[in-house]
């Protein structure tokens, strides 16, 4: 995996702005949102829908075998920029517990509505496992 940093732009905080694979096996992970692998809704507010998100990502990665410095792509569906800006400090914190500074591309895009009427936010990813 190579991270693409043009040499006069200024680094990114906290995503990169391109990542180069060659080789490995790609894994799409379907949209998730902060409820348990039960389907319960834990937690409302935005940053505990976060972890759980993420988590949920993390677990479904696992299952081909790859861990979170293999994800390359992450897009976030979020109901309210504020809110996510609001959370960013706690929302910060559970990141670098679940991807320590693994910081692939990222996009945040602010939406109407999602289908999951408690979800304050959707995340889908996309990662590549590297090959033998």
């Amino acid at each position: 995996m190579q991270i693409l940093q043009p040499p006069s732009w200024a680094r990114p905080k906290g995503f990169s702005n391109g990542i180069a694979v060659k080789g490995g096996t790609t894994v799409y992970i379907a949209g998730q949102v902060g409820y348990t692998s039960q389907g319960e809704w834990k937690e409302r507010t935005f940053a505990g829908q976060f972890r759980q998100a993420l988590q949920n990502i993390l677990e479904v990665l696992a299952q081909a075998g790859g861990r979170p410095e293999h994800l390359v792509r992450l897009t976030w569906y979020v109901l309210d920029k504020a809110e996510y800006l609001g959370a960013l400090g706690e929302v910060g914190a559970a990141y670098r517990e679940l991807m320590g500074r693994h910081y692939p591309v990222m996009a945040v895009v602010q939406v109407g509505a999602l289908v999951e009427d408690l979800a304050r936010l959707e995340i889908e990813a996309t990662a590549v496992i590297p090959g033998e």
